[in-house]
């Protein structure tokens, strides 16, 4: 049944099938925001993607930089890419990252151009680029050349009984089939680890995911916290929801891994998997537009989105698919929401047929169906930083 189902998508030059095609106008560093929302102000059918940094930062934090800013370039969802930037070698870095991949792949720096030239020279390339990608045809593909990243968001009570399990019984029904996946927010399987640490399909997979759990306690978290992380971890909205405590929130987070998966290696923020197709876990911020700018960095092309509250979040190259359980949020934010399985709290609908639910909206995602955070203009990409800059 599952292994049958088919998907019409875009087929890249190095293989990988997306299921979006955009153009984008990449911003090397925050200095150089103005100028790629310039391009796509001149060409229509091009995106930019402006952020908060790319300026002295170093070492490990630069590292990551350039590991995301090339993974968002390089994602399936991306046609071709204009990489723009002030200073050429930083420029140059990232598009030849990206232009590893086949695709259409152009650089300009600002510096000793000025603006207006660069803007100039950069919306003729991207014109061109525009008309490339809009006569490339989807082609008919297995479901399972998809790659399909996870996070929850304003979780409740709602979440771990409902909406979560659905993403996990989809990862039950599809991983077997050679879908890749992803799951991630460290400091939100605070209080669950032991049981996470379970699921690795290998004692080395384990092993890795305890060093990351344990470096983000040691280095993140208890250095900088105040008595607790009850301002943060579990949220407000998590409390108002009927969630007193992280472990609560960790136990229904990963719900989202379903019963019989299991992860066979532990990656870092933005890193592309590398074992082939399987579960994978990825050392990300709980913050939702952070950890899903840094599963569409690592070549995710669908994110399954459970929320109880409530959660509006979207990614500009990444259709977010957003699931609820919860009646008052189907009331009254119904068009945030594409799957609605309010069905399994009131029992008219199984856990089972709420992931079948769940697989035919990615099916007619990936075919062209706008998400709700799609049609609602949700293009939310922020940078993860790791530490102040130079």
């Amino acid at each position: 049944m599952y292994e049958n189902r088919t998907v019409r998508g875009y087929v890249r030059e190095n293989g990988r099938v997306g299921v979006r095609n955009h153009v984008v106008i990449l911003a090397v560093d925050d200095i150089s925001n103005a100028a790629c929302e310039a391009v796509a102000n001149n060409i229509k059918g091009t995106m930019a993607l402006p952020h908060s940094y790319g300026r002295l930062q170093f070492g490990e934090d630069l590292e990551l930089h350039f590991r995301t800013m090339i993974g968002t370039g390089s994602n399936p969802n991306v046609a071709a890419c204009i990489v723009i930037g002030i200073e050429p070698s930083w420029t140059k870095v990232i598009a030849d990252g990206i232009r590893e991949t086949g695709k259409p792949v152009a650089e300009f720096s600002i510096e000793q151009n000025g603006d207006i030239a660069t803007i100039a020279a950069a919306s003729w390339k991207a014109k061109e680029f525009v008309h490339w990608a809009s006569e490339l045809q989807r082609e008919e593909r297995p479901l399972s050349d998809l790659w399909v990243s996870t996070k929850c968001g304003e979780s409740d009570t709602t979440t771990g009984l409902s909406s979560c399990p659905t993403v996990g019984n989809m990862y039950d029904k599809l991983l077997p089939h050679g879908l890749h996946g992803c799951f991630g927010e460290t400091s939100e399987i605070t209080g669950a680890e032991h049981i996470c640490v379970k699921r690795a399909a290998t004692p080395e997979a384990g092993e890795k995911f305890m060093k990351i759990f344990q470096a983000y306690q040691d280095e993140v978290i208890e250095p900088f916290k105040t008595s607790d992380l009850s301002d943060s971890q579990p949220t407000k909205g998590n409390i108002l929801g009927g969630l007193s405590t992280i472990e609560e929130k960790a136990l229904g987070n990963l719900e989202k891994i379903g019963r019989t998966s299991t992860y066979i290696d532990a990656l870092g923020p933005a890193e592309k998997p590398e074992k082939g197709p399987g579960l994978y876990f990825m050392d990300t911020s709980s913050a939702a537009a952070e950890c899903v700018t840094l599963m569409a960095a690592g070549g995710y092309v669908v994110h399954t989105f459970p929320t109880g509250q409530g959660n509006v979040v979207g990614n500009p190259i990444v259709p977010v698919i957003k699931i609820s359980g919860n009646p008052r949020t189907l009331r009254t934010m119904s068009e945030h929401i594409d799957v609605d399985v309010t069905g399994v709290l009131t029992r008219e609908k199984t856990i089972s047929e709420a992931g079948d639910d769940l697989i035919d909206m990615i099916c007619r995602t990936a075919n062209g169906r706008a998400t709700a955070a799609e049609a609602l203009g949700h293009k939310e990409f922020v940078m993860t930083k790791l530490y102040r800059s130079a």
